[in-house]
């Protein structure tokens, strides 16, 4: 009886001992792509994360729970249990001004939403298959919720592969007959005249234009693929004709280079219109396949490192177990460095072919990231193909770089720099 008040003992003792979880992101992570939704249904407890921004990857370090540590382990996601003592050390460690590390406390849980339309995709959406697979809540929101001012409601807004331009992806040499793609300009063009609009370039400029007011605002955008350089594409087009006559029926504008309004893009200025409704490429923004001159063995991006103590927005955003990215295709690949606009930051880039990846900005009150490509995990993703299995990419370097820019709206700086 002695001997087990002995071990009962123990293990209270122990456990007491035991006041925080660390979840390690370096190479020792078994699931880094899980850890985020971790450290997000943390914060939906309205309980505190910290983020040690550089320190082994850019871990996190929570106050222990039993309820936490459980779900750790059902979610296959490493951590240690580590004492006020351990927690302390690595704190101070960090705080060393020898060391390129800080702490980034997240506070409060990210209202998430993605712009995508209710009806079946030919595509799948990286973004959404890793909230899914990270078990991250997302609401859907189209053009209906944009234009009836519902944006606000949300801290973070996703847009993926879509055409802001109302040249419906540019995919007409292709795919004109086919059924998805009569279906979808049969339903973009109800959705015009819905809310009174005789074109579909001017719906997608209306809620283009909203969601730069939502940035404007205070929100947080992050575009991938053709949504990046067609959404500001269609902001610089305002008010002047784009479109070729089998997208609007009429014809475009002769002059309308010489009118496009680079002051009013987000990210890139100097571009020149691709104006042959048969070739799958909007502008010149992008660096297209024949272009890059690079194979899926030799195709990587780097990333840049940033001071943790007086750059934590963009260190925020590069967290990650490794510096070299593998690269991937899409409709927009990467951005050519020489059109992005002096005050873009440009977080990741292969020098090499001068291809910026993953650039960020700020808007106003808010902030926005660019990050070229479809799917990190599947170099060349085509229509129609199969969904990528995040089940056999666990610890996705490419799919990390999303998932911190979804923590980035619950941030807070712990302490402040005099």
């Amino acid at each position: 009886m002695r001997g087990l008040l002995l071990f009962c003992f123990l293990i209270v003792f122990k456990a007491g001992m035991a006041n925080y979880i660390f979840i390690p992101m370096d190479d020792r992570q078994a699931n880094h792509l899980k850890a985020y939704g971790i450290a997000y249904w943390v914060l939906k407890s309205e309980t505190e994360v910290d983020w040690l921004l550089n320190y082994r990857g850019g871990s996190f370090m929570i106050k222990f729970h039993p309820a936490i540590q459980n779900e750790l382990v059902v979610r296959g996601v490493t951590s240690e249990v580590i004492s006020d003592a351990q927690a302390n050390q690595i704190l101070n460690e960090i705080a060393s001004p020898a060391n390129n590390y800080d702490v980034m406390k997240l506070e409060k849980c990210p209202r998430v939403a993605v712009y995508t339309p209710k009806s079946a995709q030919p595509w799948d959406d990286a973004v959404t298959l890793v909230l899914t697979y990270a078990e991250i809540p997302y609401d859907m929101v189209f053009d209906d919720e944009v234009l009836a001012g519902q944006l606000p409601k949300y801290d973070w807004l996703h847009l993926h592969h879509e055409d802001f331009t109302g040249q419906y992806g540019k995919f007409y040499s292709s795919f004109a007959n086919i059924g998805w793609y009569i279906e979808q300009q049969k339903e973009a063009e109800e959705l015009a005249q819905k809310h009174g609009f005789h074109k579909v370039s001017l719906l997608k400029l209306a809620v283009a234009k909203k969601i730069k007011e939502f940035v404007a605002g205070g929100g947080f955008m992050f575009a991938m693929c053709s949504a990046t350089d067609s959404f500001d594409i269609a902001l610089a087009a305002e008010g002047v004709d784009i479109c070729e006559r089998m997208f609007d029926g009429d014809g475009s504008d002769p002059d309308a280079q010489e009118k496009i309004d680079f002051e009013k893009t987000l990210a890139f200025t100097d571009f020149k219109l691709v104006r042959d409704p048969y070739e799958y490429e909007f502008s010149s923004i992008d660096n297209p396949p024949r272009e890059r001159g690079l194979r899926q063995d030799n195709d990587y991006f780097t990333l840049f490192e940033f001071s943790a103590k007086w750059d934590p927005i963009p260190t925020m955003l590069t967290q990650n177990h490794t510096k070299v990215i593998k690269g991937f295709f899409g409709q927009t690949t990467g951005f050519k460095t020489a059109l992005i606009k002096p005050d873009v930051l440009v977080m990741g880039e292969n020098k090499e072919i001068r291809e910026s990846k993953y650039i960020h900005g700020v808007l106003n009150k808010g902030f926005w990231t660019y990050y070229g490509g479809h799917d990190p995990e599947d170099y060349q993703h085509q229509v129609g193909e199969e969904p990528t299995d995040l089940n056999q990419h666990p610890n996705s370097a490419g799919y990390r770089l999303i998932l911190n820019n979804i923590l980035f709206p619950a941030a807070k700086k712990k302490k402040q720099k005099t």
